[in-house]
Formats: C-alpha cells, sequence, structure tokens
C-alpha cells in the first residue's frame, strides 16, 4: 500500500507513482498513460478513425452463411452439385410459383417467365430450370417450382437471395403468388429477422443500461466512462472484422456477438477500475498518477486476468469446424482485445487526466470516495458466521434449477423461427401444400451414373423415403448421376435423422448423401459431438489461467467448478421453457420442443466466460486482503466489500440488456436472452455473492495454500500494490 507522500502531491505537475520498483508492470503502464493523456488519445484516434472507416460496410461485408460442419458428406455433395449438375445444390433458389388456376395459363406463364429472366440476369445464378411436369409441377397443376441455380458460394447465395426475393415477390398479383425458398433465402430471412430484433433490443436496454450506469457509478461523467471504451472497442473491431471479411468469410452474427460482449466487458471493466481508482484518492495526498498506478497494479490485474479467461473460454469454439462458429467466436475475441486494450491504456490516461473531475455531476446522495461497501461487508460478516445455512440454501436453488437438463434435446432450428409472412417460409409451406410435408427437405444422393439404376431402386425401398426422381446424369462428363429422394416427413422431424443414417449405411460406399436437410443434420451431429471436448477444453484452460494468477489449486479448482453451477441452471431453465414450453405465451413464441442445436457450445463458453469474469473479480480481491493481512477472514469479508458492489452492479446492467432480447420476436434471441440472462443472474446473485465466499469461509488457509514444488514452477503475481 503506498503511503502518503506531499512532495508527489502537487496537481500541476504529475509525478511517477512513489519510488522506482514499486509499482509493477501494469502499474507503470497506468502511469505512463496518466501522464501521456494526449498521446494515447492520439494513438487510440488514429486507431479508432483508421479501422472505423471500414465499420459502416462491416453489414454487406459480412457472411450470411457457414452453418455447416466441414469435411462433412453432405458439404462434399454441395460441392459436387456445384461443380458438376450446373449449381443444383442445397444453396440454390427455389422460385415457387402458386396459382388460383393451371399454372399452364397464359397469365401465369407470363408470370414464371418474366421470374426466371430477373433470376437469369443475376451474375450468381448459373442456369434457371424451368418447372417439369411431374417433378416440379405438383400433381393439381398449380404449383411449380424454378430452380434458379448457384453460381457463387453458398455466402454469395445469400446474398443474392437477400437481392432477389423483393423483386421476385412484387410479381406476385391477384391469384398468384411468388416467392423465393431454399436454403440460401431462408438464411437470408433468418439473418435478416433476427439482426433487426437484435438492433431492436440494443435500442430498449440502452435507457435501462444508462439508468444503471449512473446510479452504478455514482457520478455523470464515471457511467460515460463504459461507453467510451465500448466505442473506441467496436468502432475498431468492426473495421477489423471487414477486412479480415477479405481473407475469409466471418458471419454477420460475429457483429452482434462483438457488439454484446463489448459493451459488457467494457462496463465491468470500467466500473472496477473507476471503483478502485476513487478509492486510491480517498483521504489520501497521492496525485492522478500515482492513484492510476495503484488502480492498475491491483484492479488492473484482474481486469487483464479476467479478459484472458474470456479469450480462453471463447477461443474453444474454435474445436468446432465449423465456419459460423469460428467466425462467431472470432469475432467476439477480437472485440473483447480491443476493449480489453483500452481498458489498459486509454481508460488509465483519461483517469489521469479527470482525477477527481471523476466525480462530476455525482448523485446527491452518493458518496464517491467509497471503496469498501458497509452493506457487503456486513453481508460477509453473515457470511462468515453461517455458511453452512446460505451455501446449502444456494446449493439447493442452483441444483433445482440445472436437474431439468437431464432431459433437454437439441436439434437445429426449424422454419418456424422464420416470421410467416418472409419470403423463405411462405415458399415452403406453399411447397409443402403442393408436393408433400417432405419436399422443402428433398434429399440429394450423388452416385457413379453406372449404378444409378440400382442405387435408385435401393433409395425408394428405404423406410422414410416418399419419392424417387429419375437419376440425372452430369452433362460434363464426370460420370456422376444425382438421385433426389423426397422425405415422407417435415425436414425437423426426427425421423428424418433415422432416414439419412439408414440411406449412409445401406448404399454403396463411393454413393454420398447430402441436400439442405442433410447439412443440419450433420452439423447438429458435429455440435453434439465436439460439446464435451469444448466444455473440457473451456474448464481446463479456466482452471490453469486462475492456478497462475492465483497460485492456489484449491480455490481455483472449486471457483472453475462452481462456473458449472450457474451454466447448469441457465440451461435447465432453458429446457423448462422453450423444449417444455412454459411462459412460451408470455414470451410470446411457440415451442419447438427443442432447445437449437447450436445453443449448448456456444452459449456455454459464452457463459463460462461471463461467470470466470466474476470469479476473477471476486477471487483477485480476495487474494490482494489475503496477501496483506494473511487472514482468510479479511480475504473473504474484505473481498465482498470491495468488489462485491461492482459485481452486482455490473451482473445488473448485464441481465437488464440480455433479458431485453427474450422480449424480441424471432427464436434465437428469446433464447439467448433467457440463456445468458439466468446464467448471469444466478451466478451473480447465488455463487459469487454467496456460494464462492462460503467455499472461502469452509477452506479458510487451505484455499490460499500453494504446494512448495507448485511455488517453484508458478510466476510470482501478486495482486497487492508495493
Amino acid at each position: 500500500m503506498n503511503h502518503p507522500n506531499t512532495s508527489l502531491a502537487r496537481p500541476s505537475t504529475p509525478a511517477p507513482p512513489g519510488p522506482p520498483g514499486r509499482a509493477g508492470l501494469l502499474g507503470r503502464l497506468g502511469a505512463w498513460s496518466a501522464m501521456h493523456f494526449k498521446a494515447v488519445l492520439v494513438g487510440w484516434l488514429l486507431v479508432v478513425v483508421a479501422l472505423g472507416a471500414f465499420a459502416p460496410q462491416v453489414t454487406g461485408a459480412l457472411s450470411g452463411a457457414g452453418w455447416q460442419a466441414n469435411g462433412s458428406e453432405s458439404v462434399k455433395v454441395r460441392q459436387l452439385a456445384e461443380q458438376h449438375f450446373a449449381g443444383n445444390a442445397s444453396s440454390a433458389l427455389q422460385i415457387v410459383v402458386a396459382a388460383d388456376r393451371p399454372v399452364t395459363d397464359p397469365a401465369v406463364q407470363q408470370v414464371i417467365g418474366k421470374a426466371e429472366a430477373i433470376a437469369a440476369a443475376d451474375p450468381r445464378i448459373s442456369t434457371v430450370v424451368p418447372p417439369q411436369p411431374g417433378t416440379t409441377i405438383s400433381q393439381d397443376g398449380r404449383t411449380a417450382i424454378l430452380l434458379a441455380g448457384a453460381k457463387a458460394n453458398p455466402d454469395d447465395m445469400v446474398r443474392a437471395a437477400d437481392d432477389l426475393k423483393g423483386p421476385l415477390n412484387a410479381l406476385s398479383t391477384d391469384g398468384v403468388t411468388v416467392h423465393a425458398t431454399g436454403a440460401s433465402v431462408l438464411w437470408s430471412d433468418f439473418n435478416t429477422a433476427n439482426h433487426d430484433a437484435m438492433m431492436k433490443s440494443e435500442i430498449m436496454s440502452w435507457p435501462v443500461t444508462l439508468a444503471i450506469l449512473v446510479l452504478a457509478f455514482g457520478s455523470l461523467v464515471a457511467a460515460g466512462l463504459p461507453l467510451l471504451l465500448t466505442m473506441a472497442g467496436l468502432a475498431a473491431s468492426a473495421g477489423s472484422l471487414v477486412l479480415i471479411s477479405h481473407l475469409f468469410p466471418v458471419s454477420v452474427w460475429a457483429m452482434n456477438f462483438a457488439m454484446m460482449f463489448a459493451l459488457a466487458l467494457g462496463i465491468d471493466y470500467a466500473l472496477f477500475l473507476v471503483v478502485r481508482f476513487r478509492s486510491a484518492r480517498t483521504g489520501r495526498s497521492l496525485n492522478s498518477a500515482e492513484a492510476v498506478a495503484e488502480t492498475m497494479d491491483t484492479a488492473g490485474k484482474a481486469v487483464l486476468l479476467s479478459g484472458a479467461t474470456v479469450l480462453v473460454s471463447l477461443s474453444a469454439v474454435m474445436l468446432v469446424p465449423s465456419p459460423a462458429f469460428r467466425s462467431m467466436a472470432g469475432g467476439i475475441m477480437l472485440a473483447v482485445l480491443f476493449v480489453l486494450a483500452a481498458t489498459l491504456t486509454l481508460l488509465p490516461a483519461v483517469l489521469g487526466k479527470l482525477g477527481h473531475r471523476v466525480d462530476a455531476l455525482a448523485l446527491p446522495w452518493v458518496k464517491t470516495g467509497e471503496h469498501r461497501s458497509p452493506r457487503f461487508a456486513a453481508w460477509g460478516e453473515r457470511l462468515w458466521k453461517h455458511p453452512l445455512r446460505y451455501g446449502a440454501l444456494a446449493l439447493a436453488v442452483l441444483i433445482a434449477l440445472a436437474a431439468p437438463v437431464i432431459g433437454l434435446r437439441t436439434a437445429m432450428p426449424s422454419i418456424t423461427v422464420i416470421p410467416a409472412h418472409d419470403s423463405a417460409r411462405a415458399g415452403y409451406t406453399a411447397v409443402q401444400q403442393a408436393f408433400g410435408p417432405g419436399a422443402p427437405g428433398t434429399l440429394q444422393i450423388i452416385t457413379p451414373s453406372g449404378q444409378a439404376a440400382s442405387v435408385g431402386a435401393q433409395i425408394a425401398r428405404t423406410p422414410g423415403v416418399a419419392v424417387v426422381m429419375p437419376a440425372q446424369p452430369a452433362a460434363d462428363g464426370s460420370g456422376l448421376s444425382m438421385i433426389q429422394a423426397v422425405p415422407t416427413v417435415d425436414p425437423s422431424s426426427p425421423k428424418l435423422s433415422s432416414t439419412v443414417d439408414s440411406l449412409r449405411a445401406e448404399l454403396p460406399h463411393d454413393t454420398l448423401v447430402g441436400g439442405a436437410a442433410a447439412e443440419n443434420l450433420d452439423l447438429q451431429h458435429l455440435l453434439t459431438q465436439k460439446t464435451p471436448l469444448v466444455i473440457g477444453v473451456v474448464m481446463g484452460l479456466g482452471f490453469l489461467l486462475l492456478l497462475i494468477a492465483l497460485r492456489a489449486p484449491l480455490i481455483s479448482a472449486l471457483g472453475t467448478a462452481a462456473s458449472l453451477l450457474s451454466t447448469g441452471a441457465a440451461f435447465g431453465v432453458a429446457r423448462l421453457v422453450f423444449q417444455d414450453g412454459h411462459g412460451a405465451g408470455l414470451l410470446g413464441f411457440t415451442s419447438q420442443g427443442f432447445l437449437d442445436g447450436w445453443a449448448p457450445v456456444f452459449f456455454f463458453a459464452m457463459i463460462f466466460a461471463i461467470a470466470m469474469d466474476y470469479t476473477v473479480f471476486l477471487l483477485a480481491s480476495a487474494k490482494e486482503h489475503y496477501e496483506r493481512s494473511g487472514d482468510p477472514k479479511e480475504a473473504m469479508v474484505g473481498a465482498l466489500a470491495h468488489s462485491g458492489r461492482v459485481i452486482f452492479a455490473a451482473a445488473g446492467v448485464m441481465v437488464a440488456v440480455f433479458f431485453t432480447f427474450a422480449l424480441s420476436g424471432p427464436l434465437p434471441p428469446k433464447e439467448m436472452g433467457i440463456v445468458l440472462g439466468v446464467a448471469v443472474l444466478v451466478d451473480a446473485a447465488l455463487v459469487r455473492l454467496v456460494l464462492l465466499p462460503v467455499i472461502l469461509r469452509l477452506t479458510g488457509r487451505a484455499a490460499w495454500h500453494t504446494p512448495d514444488w507448485l511455488d517453484r514452477v508458478l510466476p510470482k503475481i501478486s495482486f497487492s500494490h508495493g
């Protein structure tokens, strides 16, 4: 702890933060930033302007596809179809013309001709195959399908769907409707609907966020600091994503999640540092540079460790070989890196410049210099006296909430996540009504032409197949033929999986089964397969980081394990709401009977990252107090007194933000809002502010014990200043 030094307290001349060697690396970085405000500000302005210039292009530059299992059989089928079958792949567009009279009627034929011309004029369309009797004209003759082949990659085909679905729908006249559908149009509508909903939710959350920020920080000036970090991080990360998209596809969802995480972590980090900065200045003669040095030497280390834990947790998602998942994780990690960099350089510079003015425009009842919260100190004393009473109650609630996760089912989203009036769903419904429930999920089987007849006959005998279309040999002389098979069930039915499995098991080994529905099944299988690996890697790396920072294996292991409780509770609630449908009417959705397949692996990494964020704040504060006092009680009570209010306020902001997504129209944002909101709520309220302090109480000095052999291996990291 620094002692007052009046010779260094002159506000007009910033001085080094104490004697040489007193501050650590982060303390020296913070002091340098505080004393070189203009250089830091100009540097960040250059970064933000240079990268932010590309930010307006982000929505158009990022990709809308990528929801696939790289290397899977279905992806191979799509690639072969693009190369050898005139783009008749899962990414092709289907243009559905439904009429109240036969499609041979001259007026309907005129509409079909216009639709064909619009599609053919797009350079991303290879060939447009007109409706064929017996295959793409319904039995009643009133519905016809034009196939617009894919000449571009799946991401560009989604962009083609963006451009074409409007003009095609505009061809609808009295008695004749025109809708584009198919996987590319589905992803186009899916991305648009969910992006719009997320933007509306973010706009709705801003007033609540700002109100909580003002209450949490106690002054209008301090409340603006998280927004400074968020804007700098978002502008830089958005521009970076645009540049990266020129090297490889980046999902448009990467930016949505990056915005959310940048705001959440910007608030967490700013709140933690501002509270500590105020404490360093209160009742002492430290100048701004010294106060910043102490802040960064203590709270700054916790922020750095928290950022590293978030990055490690999200990096595990990279183990899933799917472009959408990898780019979403990468986008969030990029935003976290920029926010973390701004927290460690720009925020100290601004705090050094503001000094006591950080409390400007303070709320009248707020004691701005109060760092040790009397209420949370009293709560810590109560937990110390009655650990089993409160610990058992918190554990019982967490287990009860997590219990339903045992029956959790997952699957890829069905067509019902798209608004009923959107092109993809309207066309999907028209195809089902005219050609049968399985028609939108038509399977594509590619086989050598020499065995096409026998393979076709074998497919027709397979249970779950309604119609088998004649084999189409490739026109390029590749010796391959495509057979299309219509299942008997809707593409979202669990029965389709057994049909695909049967075909792959029984057909010759050189025959491949694919199609849009099969791509979804392959991705779901990949996610189910990779989820245990991701969970194991996330927990293992999280424990390792805590161990390196805290040098205490017992509390590092228990702190990591405690994060599983909030995750389990979140998914237990998700099962009750989204699988079983409890509260569906209140939230305005129809249950699919399962949770979307991408939720467990991706949300687990996000929840664990947020949970470890709070774990780091609490345990780093506890370690700091233990280093100073050597007293387990002071470590536990002091940690709650100094970081409990920060955790409570930061969690309040995040819960408010996440729960606004539950009010969105489409289902996926609702799932995200409920799962993440519940996770943060129970993690902050029950795990970090009850269960983890109780664990510190029950383990006592053993929580902080470092074995001799480990002491020799681990780096020496201290969370106390000087």
